[in-house]
């Protein structure tokens, strides 16, 4: 799987924003349309894009369905790969995303409370469209919108998840996520080395230089937010400099 750099869409009340580890009111950035910025990711040459609903994940609202729906459609018109993570607390609200056109769902604390979910889902729609979320504080696995701390380590739950079904894993480094002070490679390099599935890493992506570190732990990709939305680089800047390092 070629390493890609996943552009973030983070939607809150309709807005496009980026928040600081997760923390409601911590808003760096705040943009009135997200489907604008989904399109101009895309022109600018994504080829997947990460889409949260904040609300769906912190309150369990699903007030962002309509532009969710928006960004799908044109995510299909445009060939982009569209996955989706947010408020997916049952198999219907996956199934209907799925249905929808979304290409993968993230599954988070869903997943950890009813992890049978996880093989229903890649039962009946296949491995390749079940992401499961480790979402990482101080070496264990956080939920419900990182307000709770499991009692389980991502390189565990990242083993039970493989069997069960998941075909990818999206793991975010929470204790540097949103801070803009670099990656710690470490505990992506080592739930690489623990799963035969393609990981997807997220959280302090700050430099372009944090990219290629997160590129050398075997991840298949990176989810970029904050970095992008403050201009520490341009999206086009971090696809060049993974073309420089593949030559």
């Amino acid at each position: 799987m070629e390493f890609e750099v996943i552009p973030a869409v983070d939607i809150r009340g309709g807005k496009c924003v980026q928040l600081v580890q997760g923390v409601p009111g911590s808003e760096m950035i705040s943009l009135d349309d997200p489907l604008v910025v989904a399109l101009e990711w895309i022109t600018l040459g994504a080829k997947t894009l990460h889409i949260v609903d904040l609300d769906g994940a912190l309150d369990g609202k699903k007030i962002n369905a309509p532009i969710i729906e928006k960004i799908v459609l044109k995510g299909k018109e445009r060939g982009v790969l569209i996955q989706i993570g947010g408020g997916i607390r049952s198999f219907e609200d996956a199934a209907n995303l799925l249905k929808l056109g979304a290409d993968r769902v993230i599954l988070s604390t869903a997943a950890l409370r009813e992890p049978e979910l996880v093989r229903r889902l890649s039962n009946e729609f296949g491995s390749s469209h079940i992401n499961v979320a480790l979402d990482s504080k101080n070496g264990k696995v956080a939920i419900e919108g990182w307000k709770k701390v499991s009692e389980y380590t991502a390189i565990e739950l990242g083993k039970k998840f493989e069997k069960l079904g998941a075909g990818t894993l999206l793991f975010t480094n929470i204790d540097t996520e949103g801070l803009m002070r670099g990656v710690n490679p470490e505990p992506t390099a080592e739930l690489v080395k623990s799963v035969n599935i393609p990981v997807i890493a997220s959280g302090g992506i700050t430099t372009l230089e944090d990219i290629i570190t997160i590129r050398a732990t075997g991840a298949c990709g990176v989810v970029v937010g904050s970095a992008l939305y403050t201009g520490k680089f341009t999206y086009p800047e971090a696809l060049n400099i993974l073309k420089m390092q593949l030559k």
